[in-house]
């Protein structure tokens, strides 16, 4: 056995090798959980609340271990800090080096192939400027570049238009067949990966290698010991849209222009490609009109009639272009691959149109329009009901030890709803409270008299129980929204409610990247920053630079969800207590994320201010309640002034109580 509390202890290695490390008790106490799962290939849920230091507290079994493991997270934010700075880190201090690989999905990579194609369609004039004029950097870089790795060539953004067009899906990637095989940089990733100790990967590549696995495909990731999950509790839905499909007016489109680049290359007759483009377009345009122009998802049951129709139509468009490229197939391995992104397209036209009764297993499926400017878009979505069946079969048929870890995975003490949601019926669960001191260092703030959440004045009313509270703290603070709507009618209130001579700077989702937005908070140091769901989970803003968190609603999932309706409409037919079985726990989860912001380091301090009145006047306040750390709670907003007041000044920033308003002055 390893002795985690000397590796973990004040004079340990890690203390040694890293500057301000605090040994906790509970880090080192979910150390030795994780190291008896990867020894035993067992299965293990873990909840380890902020501060525990579970980051290290998994990576330090991983390489005392020996074993080859895979850490998938939920974001690239976190795999970058986990290749990049942790695992070096961890590593350089136990003494244990390792040979890690990051890997990406394969948009993450420059496709030569698909670089060639672009710039063909190019010279045929056939791409919009902001692509064609992107072309030659990106050509510039490909010379350049080892790793192919697209975070690399900063003068472009992630989001430029010119991605898409030179790099592969699993769709449009010719495999071995390709002529650019060779020097593919998702290939060398790959093979980079299949000689590494640890491979750090996120939930959507996971769930991938997984699913190709089952169909037999072969492998995205190496054979692995162990299977880390961090961010575990995203791992249910990215497994629900994974399970299932969606086809899009983008991605026949798409389908349409790939055809058109690869005509261009191989040399057939453009007239397919055309014919085909047009018909396509008609087609979807016979769609939208069929579904008219509803925003709000459309489900199966309400599909009109000429929908049906219309998607019927694409499947025969589909099928008639399979049989036009049999014969060009046979020679090129680019309109091979097309052909059978049409087959594959038709069929799942084919799972969308099925009458309920004989589709193969229960499932949802519902239609959206979409409109960016003056582009309108249509997608068809199919998802599984319940996927928990299928992931515990894909994870038991792994016989890896697995480790499913996060902040927010249990229900008070419970941990039954994650464990229905990803099928993990076997696996031992322990449960680690924040060493961080919420006794003192914190103050829950419930304010009474507030409308309820359904009144069309609660928004309002949340602004104005928000102000001297932001007045006290001299902003710092975020403010977090469950609705679009509601974040853009607190933002206007706000700011006419402050004035042109703003007190303090406010930022607001939307009107910058929400990156840039985050840089801002943190280097203005008082800012005040909107925000919906985004901004709920995977940020870190330590320090008094956010010192408040208001949350206008408890977030309950919207109630015209089509996934969610169906599972709600399941647990009732089978006698259940859909309410307190899936929205509740849902909600719970999505409310400790949010309060998890507040406190993010030991010497942290602040105010949790939720705006719900159901948390007292209804029962299940007590289930969320009770799921948050241990906090002194008041409904007097002049003992928030004073907390906020005292611990300010005690670092030199208390405001200024002559600047603040009147109306919510403090009698110091």
């Amino acid at each position: 056995m390893q002795d985690f509390e000397e590796i973990f202890g004040s004079e340990g290695p890690l203390a040694t090798a890293i500057p301000g490390f605090a040994t906790r008790d509970e880090q080192i106490a979910m150390a030795e959980q994780v190291w008896q799962t990867l020894r035993s290939h067992g299965r293990l849920i873990v909840e380890a609340g902020t501060g525990t230091g579970k980051t290290f507290a998994y990576l330090v079994p991983a390489l005392l271990s020996g074993r080859r493991v895979i850490v998938s997270t939920g974001t690239r934010n976190l795999q970058d800090q986990l290749f990049h700075r942790d695992l070096p880190t961890v590593s350089a201090a136990i003494g244990r080096p390792a040979r890690v690989a990051l890997l990406k999905g394969r948009s993450n990579y420059l496709c030569l192939h698909r670089l060639e194609v672009a710039e063909q369609q190019a010279i045929s004039r056939g791409l919009r400027r902001e692509v064609a004029t992107a072309l030659p950097r990106v050509r510039a870089w490909s010379h350049a570049t080892k790793g192919g790795d697209i975070s690399e060539l900063a003068q472009l953004s992630d989001s430029d238009p010119v991605w898409p067009w030179v790099t592969s899906t699993r769709d449009n990637c010719l495999g071995p067949e390709c002529p650019s095989f060779d020097s593919c940089h998702v290939v060398n990733a790959r093979r980079n990966a299949q000689g590494a100790d640890i491979v750090v990967v996120n939930h959507h590549l996971l769930m991938a290698d997984l699913v190709l696995k089952e169909e037999g495909f072969g492998d995205l990731l190496p054979g692995a010991d162990a299977i880390i999950i961090d961010e575990a509790h995203q791992l249910p839905e990215v497994a629900s849209n994974f399970l299932g499909f969606t086809v899009s007016s983008r991605q026949l489109q798409a389908l349409a222009r790939d055809l058109a680049g690869e005509l261009l290359l191989s040399g057939p007759q453009q007239a397919v490609s055309a014919t085909f483009a047009q018909t396509i377009d008609r087609q979807l345009i016979d769609v939208q009109d069929a579904l008219g122009t509803r925003r709000e998802r459309c489900e199966f049951k309400d599909w009109p009639s000429l929908v049906i129709e219309g998607l019927a139509n694409l499947r025969t468009t589909l099928d008639d272009l399979v049989q036009s490229l049999t014969e060009a197939a046979k020679d090129s391995t680019g309109l091979a691959n097309l052909r059978r992104r049409c087959v594959e397209a038709s069929s799942r036209l084919g799972s969308l149109i099925e009458e309920e009764s004989a589709a193969s297993e229960p499932s949802v499926r519902w239609a959206q329009i979409s409109i960016q400017g003056a582009t309108r878009g249509v997608s068809f979505h199919l998802v599984p009901l319940d996927v928990a069946e299928q992931l515990g079969a894909l994870v038991q048929a792994n016989a890896a030890a697995w480790v499913c870890t996060s902040a927010t995975l249990a229900i008070g003490e419970s941990f039954d709803h994650f464990i229905e949601r990803i099928g993990l019926n076997d696996a031992r669960t322990a449960r680690f409270g924040s060493p961080f001191d919420y006794e003192s260092q914190t103050m829950l703030y419930l304010p009474k008299g507030l409308p309820p959440p359904s009144s069309p004045k609660h928004t309002a009313s949340v602004v104005d129980a928000a102000l001297p509270v932001l007045r006290a703290s001299g902003g710092r603070a975020f403010m977090l929204f469950t609705s679009h709507r509601a974040l853009r009618e607190a933002a206007d209130l706000l700011l006419a409610r402050l004035g042109p001579a703003l007190p303090f700077p406010v930022l607001v989702q939307g009107d910058a990247p929400r990156e840039a937005l985050l840089t801002r908070f943190r280097e203005r140091g008082n800012a005040v920053l909107l925000g919906t769901s985004s901004f709920w989970e995977g940020v870190d803003v330590k320090g008094a630079a956010l010192s408040v968190v208001i949350i206008d609603k408890l977030p309950f999932a919207a109630p015209d969800d089509p996934v969610l309706k169906a599972r709600l409409e399941a647990i009732e037919r089978r006698g259940g207590n859909a309410f307190f079985e899936e929205q509740i726990p849902q909600a719970v989860i999505t409310l400790k994320q949010g309060v998890g912001r507040l406190m993010r380091d030991p010497n942290d301090f602040g105010v949790i201010m939720l705006c719900d009145e159901r948390l007292r006047t209804k029962g299940y306040g007590r289930i969320f309640l009770d799921s948050l750390p241990t906090m002194p709670r008041t409904e007097n907003l002049v003992d928030v002034q004073q907390f906020l007041y005292e611990r300010l000044s005690e670092i030199g920033l208390a405001p200024d109580p002559d600047a603040m308003n009147p109306s919510a002055a403090i009698d110091w």
